[in-house]
């Protein structure tokens, strides 16, 4: 009987085959909306990651900034100056930190020849290399030595070589920063765009005392990232840095904190979150036109049954019970559920590759929403399938046989 109503189902669908297409339609675009839309979220998801992670992972950025001046707060960068001693304190009086690593930035022209290029040059240790998951791809890193020399020394990006040095290698050659002249002794590896759209690899970095000394002539720094150990000790970390930063620049209890620490660990949190949600929503939306191609289920089957009411009628009248009509008209329209969810799949992937193909986001296809996605369609089919074929399985044999 199972075997039976399922090739009574694929008859009655290839002998119908418009009223057919224009009821899968609805089922395959709704499933092909839910996987395309639900990847463009989990593509959201993994883009925040990437972005966060190229910045490095478990890192805490302390900045200037913060106080309160006549009952209103300034902005970062506004308060007390940090120093070169304050990350020095940090990295000696606190646990759990891996990499410790003060900055200084400042635009400058950079000239090579009759090439220029204008750029943020970034004065740090050689840690920062480590903490930004930069690789020095050719020459080497910034060293102790060159900190300690004030050396005109300097390790570049790769938009810097395209453009400064598009005919060879700059390992060894002079850039002139600001008129001054500094050797190249590192190329980093490309990292591409950050999640704020901007050139990572339009980048140089100088030793923290050369720029400090040197070029700028200034006894503090911009910010001091801090690399925790790894995630479980980094909200610790964190409430070691405000503590020790607290008794350095003597401030009182009652009174603000002249700095801010952001935790990126955290930003991530509230990012995957709020990425979270829009997955949500959007998956939400697109299940809505499932529920619209349930409801064409129905009205399709609605419309079999009453074409086939003769035909129930000699089913009933030859000994067909309420079971063996009920478990016919499910049957079939679970059969739609079904192969409109295949369809609908074929579509949601071909529909997440468009869009990251040709709308250039990033998208992820989910195995287990593809296999969410049948299953609910199927259940859709049967869903809406119940109240005809109750319907089909209640008629009187008497009069369905004298339906004309």
């Amino acid at each position: 009987m199972f075997n039976e109503s399922i090739k009574m189902a694929i008859d009655g669908m290839i002998s119908n085959k418009l009223r057919t297409l224009l009821t899968l339609l609805g089922i395959i675009i709704g499933v092909g909306a839910v996987i395309a839309m639900v990847s463009l979220g989990f593509g959201v998801k993994e883009q925040i990651k990437d972005n966060i992670s190229r910045l490095g992972s478990n890192l805490l950025i302390v900045q200037s900034g913060g106080r309160t001046a006549t009952g209103a707060r300034i902005q970062a960068g506004s308060g007390a100056r940090l120093t070169d001693d304050d990350a020095k304190a940090i990295e000696k009086n606190i646990d759990g930190i891996k990499y410790v690593a003060p900055m200084v930035s400042r635009g400058y022209q950079l000239v090579v020849g009759n090439q220029n290029w204008t750029t943020n040059v970034q004065g740090s240790t050689p840690n920062i290399i480590d903490i930004r998951d930069y690789t020095v791809e050719e020459g080497r890193n910034i060293n102790d030595h060159d900190m300690a020399g004030k050396d005109r020394v300097c390790v570049i990006g790769k938009t810097i070589v395209d453009n400064l040095f598009p005919d060879g290698d700059p390992i060894g050659k002079t850039i002139r920063i600001n008129k001054a002249p500094f050797k190249v002794v590192g190329v980093l590896g490309a990292k591409g765009q950050s999640s704020g759209g901007q050139d990572q690899d339009d980048v140089v970095f100088v030793p923290l005392t050369t720029a400090m000394n040197r070029m700028m002539g200034i006894t503090y720094v911009n910010n001091i990232t801090i690399q925790a150990m790894n995630e479980n000790v980094i909200d610790s970390v964190q409430a070691e840095v405000e503590h020790l930063l607290r008794i350095r620049h003597r401030i009182k209890n009652s009174d603000d904190d002249d700095f801010s620490v952001r935790n990126l660990a955290a930003l991530m949190d509230t990012m995957m979150s709020t990425a979270n949600t829009i997955t949500m929503l959007l998956g939400c939306i697109a299940a809505i036109s499932l529920l619209v191609g349930g409801i064409g289920i129905m009205n399709i089957m609605l419309v079999s049954v009453t074409e086939r009411t003769r035909e129930i009628g000699i089913r009933k009248a030859l000994g067909a019970t309420y079971n063996n009509i009920l478990l016919q008209f499910l049957i079939e329209s679970a059969v739609i559920g079904i192969i409109g969810g295949f369809l609908g799949v074929l579509l949601g992937i071909g529909a997440s590759y468009a869009i990251s193909t040709f709308a250039e986001w990033k998208t992820v296809i989910s195995v287990p929403i593809i296999i969410i996605s049948v299953v609910f369609s199927v259940g859709i089919g049967v869903f809406f399938g119940i109240y005809p074929a109750r319907k089909a399985a209640l008629l009187d044999p008497i009069e369905a046989l004298r339906y004309e």
